[in-house]
């Protein structure tokens, strides 16, 4: 994506910031947060493959891929501890 496209994108939702009537401000952007939340999982599903890719295939250490992709070291990191969501819910620690 060229900085020109995620500049529509950032406009048209500045857009959305800027409608005066507050019922129909807070309707579109309910339709937004429930549109983007169905693509949430698809481009997390992509991100994690290309990370393990760029891992496995590529040989570039986690702090490369967050240098390149442009993410935290962190999110790189949970995605090989197999982390999802906030960080308030993480796998159990199976003793033994």
């Amino acid at each position: 994506m060229s900085d020109e496209e995620v500049r529509r994108v950032s406009d048209a939702l500045d857009a959305v910031e800027q409608i005066a009537d507050l019922e129909q401000r807070v309707r579109a952007k309910s339709q937004v947060m429930a549109a983007q939340a169905e693509r949430n999982k698809e481009w997390s599903r992509e991100r994690d493959e290309l990370i393990r890719h760029l891992n496995s295939e590529e040989g570039l250490s986690y702090r490369q891929i967050a240098a390149r992709l442009g993410v935290k070291l962190s999110t790189v990191q949970a995605v090989f501890r197999g982390y999802k969501g906030s960080g308030t819910t993480r796998p159990k620690r199976v003793e033994g």
